[in-house]
């Protein structure tokens, strides 16, 4: 006897939903990393320094003095300039374009570095998930954990602080050692 085309159908949905694993409610690793209640922008905007990330493709050229610069817009969205020496000396200029997705607390933006004639259509993650109380570092991640930087005011961070730093990105879920650190090495030139 065949089975009717909308029964198999139904039989198949039926056991995908049973073969799907559950996952206890609230599991870290499903779970965002929980962001910062506020982020005063006026305070965040200006220049950061790379401290460590998660390494990633589009910053492979990057070899030493990473920066990020926020510079606010009249029309409510952030201008990102991301720098960085290349192995050859030479700096490498990426400049994009951030909007704040969370208004209420200004810790969840998209940020895009791909334009087409001033469309984008690729827009990335970025959470402040950690802020120092003067603003003098910043972690920063995304939902799915891929991407992070520890941002600083200063090109280095006390060996205390970025010890401190690493156990709240562990504590926010990240692996440990999932961070490289950058190499800042400033001479008075970019």
């Amino acid at each position: 006897m065949e089975i009717p085309r909308r029964a198999r159908f139904g039989m198949v949905l039926l056991a995908a939903i049973v073969a799907v694993p559950t996952i206890p409610a609230g599991a870290q690793e499903n779970s965002p990393p929980k962001m910062v209640d506020f982020v005063d922008l006026e305070r965040y905007a200006g220049l950061w320094y790379e401290i460590a990330r998660v390494p990633n493709g589009f910053q492979d050229q990057c070899v030493r003095n990473v920066t990020a610069e926020y510079v606010l817009r009249d029309d409510g969205r952030i201008d990102v300039i991301n720098r960085c020496m290349k192995e050859d000396g030479s700096e490498d200029k990426t400049k994009g374009l951030a909007r704040i997705e969370d208004k209420e607390s200004n810790a969840f933006l998209k940020v895009s570095f791909f334009s087409i004639l001033g469309w984008r259509p690729v827009w990335g993650d970025y959470r402040v998930i950690g802020l120092g109380d003067d603003y003098e570092y910043a972690l920063v991640g995304t939902a799915d954990r891929k991407f992070g930087w520890i941002l600083a005011r200063e090109p280095e961070l006390s060996e205390s602080v970025l010890e401190g730093l690493y156990q709240q990105l562990q504590d926010q879920g990240y692996p440990d050692g999932s961070f490289a650190p950058t190499l800042q090495s400033w001479d008075g030139s970019r």
